[in-house]
């Protein structure tokens, strides 16, 4: 299970899109995001500025 949002609103109220793609690996800090459980998944919440970056 996992997703990625639609993008954040700007200050002129338009969405400013993401960068991350469901399916991407991505790079980030050890104590970044919530960690959830969910349905015995473990799953971590986070904001696109706690990534550090997507592996190709």
């Amino acid at each position: 299970m996992a997703a990625v949002g639609d993008g954040i609103h700007s200050d002129k109220g338009g969405i400013v899109p993401l960068d991350v793609k469901l399916a991407d690996k991505i790079l980030f800090g050890k104590f970044s995001g919530t960690e959830v459980t969910i349905d015995s998944d473990e799953l971590v919440i986070m904001n696109e500025s706690d990534i550090m970056g997507i592996i190709s």
